[in-house]
């Protein structure tokens, strides 16, 4: 029996130094990839410096030119878009381990259904942040309501499960060559859209992911940031009260939304268009150039706007 549990001490000791060891070299690992969101998510915990920050899922990184921007408004602009970040927890994540190195002055989340609706895995996505576990009180309270806290703070290497592969295979393929300051241009498509489908308002009001949502808007107001709410094209025709439930939230909180889907903008060109939900690079610069223009009009409106640029 002493043998026994000799043994099996042994295999829990051993398990637990393959596992720190583990943890350590996958940490070395997602620090030092290319892949598509781990560089992202490096940068904003730990050197993200710009005056305004772009922030969702991929319909942000594959939306938002900031050299174009910036050279509308005269203030430094970088892309914080991660891709798959899925929904307002992850952003909730995102925006808390921000604020522990910087306090933009203007912070654009690229809002969409997913942050208000319910989902069958809401949680999913916020696998991404699990190796900044331990850095941020708030963050780590997404995974405590999620269930899975325990399970990354007993186990450092399964911090990584989620983007294991991609972070190894971005030590060699550089997926953020070419990129703008934070922007990864999808590239053209060998087909374009063809059919465009109807999506119609959906009710199913998920009431936490509201109440996250409030709390990232509640950060922007003590940490004094202007939050501006935007929207980007997308080939899909939708109904009018289609966001309805985010444009009342902003109307509430005096917050600018910059809503160009329902406006159908570029339904009319196909040809602009990675697939249905994402702009290709000619069609991002097309549109970062239209929404650089009416995000300067936000700023004027709420005196953000360097006096050299306002006096244009």
């Amino acid at each position: 029996m002493k043998k026994l549990l000799i043994s099996i001490l042994f295999i829990l000791v051993g398990l637990f130094v393959v596992d720190r060891l583990g943890g350590e070299a996958m940490w070395w690992v997602n620090q030092h990839t290319h892949d598509v969101s781990g560089p992202k998510i490096k940068y904003l915990a730990n050197d993200v410096h710009e005056d305004v920050v772009m922030m969702g899922t991929s319909r942000c990184n594959s939306h938002y030119v900031p050299s174009i921007i910036s050279d509308s408004i005269g203030m430094s602009v970088y892309n914080g878009g991660i891709d798959a970040s899925d929904n307002i927890y992850s952003h909730y994540i995102m925006l808390n381990h921000i604020l522990d190195i910087h306090k933009p002055k203007v912070l654009c989340l690229e809002v969409q259904i997913s942050d208000f609706s319910k989902q069958a895995n809401p949680f999913k996505c916020i696998t991404f942040f699990a190796p900044y576990m331990g850095k941020n009180e708030k963050a780590d309270s997404v995974f405590k309501l999620a269930g899975k806290y325990w399970q990354y703070r007993i186990s450092h290497l399964y911090r990584y499960n989620a983007k294991a592969i991609s972070n190894i295979a971005g030590l060699v393929i550089n997926r953020h060559a070419g990129g703008d300051n934070g922007y990864i241009p999808d590239p053209k498509p060998k087909k374009f859209p063809k059919v465009l489908l109807y999506f119609k308002t959906q009710n199913n009001i998920d009431s936490l992911k509201i109440e996250y949502l409030n709390r990232f808007i509640s950060l922007c107001k003590q940490n004094k940031i202007k939050l501006v709410f935007t929207i980007a094209p997308a080939y899909r025709k939708i109904d009018s009260d289609y966001y309805d439930v985010l444009k009342i939230i902003a109307q509430k909180n005096n917050i600018p939304f910059l809503d160009y889907h329902t406006k159908g903008l570029f339904l009319d060109h196909p040809g602009y268009f990675h697939d249905p939900d994402h702009l290709w690079d000619q069609g991002s610069r097309i549109y970062s150039t239209i929404f650089a223009s009416d995000f300067k009009r936000v700023l004027r409106n709420i005196d953000l706007l360097p006096k050299a640029v306002s006096d244009l």
